[in-house]
């Protein structure tokens, strides 16, 4: 059994924070953890956008707090993103996401991550025998 604790996380296991300027995740599970898919809780700033196509990932996210949207660039449609929505990136969809308000999100990906990922500049997570 894996029992983790966010706060602890926080205050001791700063290899388990990832960010950049706009956004901040705390890698609850990895790949390492063996479970098949990794499990993160990811805030992302007020006012910030991102664009990400993860193409070797796939992804769910379900909205805790804050208020957004999530725009499909493959056909235009928009999403509003509020507590209780969910979103999967069943297609490895290129999507731009925008946080109103601060968003915080509950998110799995699958393969997991190592926690080492970073962004490449097309908005993916290398294949991880290549991170």
């Amino acid at each position: 059994m894996i029992v983790r604790d966010f706060n602890k996380i926080i205050e001791n296991e700063r290899d388990r924070v990832v960010s950049d300027a706009d956004w901040t995740s705390i890698r609850m599970l990895l790949a390492d953890d063996k479970m098949g898919f990794s499990f993160h809780i990811t805030f992302l700033n007020e006012g910030s956008e991102h664009t990400f196509e993860y193409k070797n990932h796939f992804e769910s996210v379900y909205c805790m707090k804050g208020k957004g949207s999530i725009t499909d660039l493959a056909t235009g449609e928009t999403h509003e993103i509020v507590p209780g929505v969910m979103y999967a990136l069943d297609k490895h969809d290129r999507h731009t996401l925008r946080a109103e308000e601060e968003l915080v999100m509950a998110c799995c990906f699958n393969p997991p991550v190592t926690g080492t990922e970073v962004h490449r500049e097309d908005g993916s997570y290398a294949v991880p025998e290549e991170a």
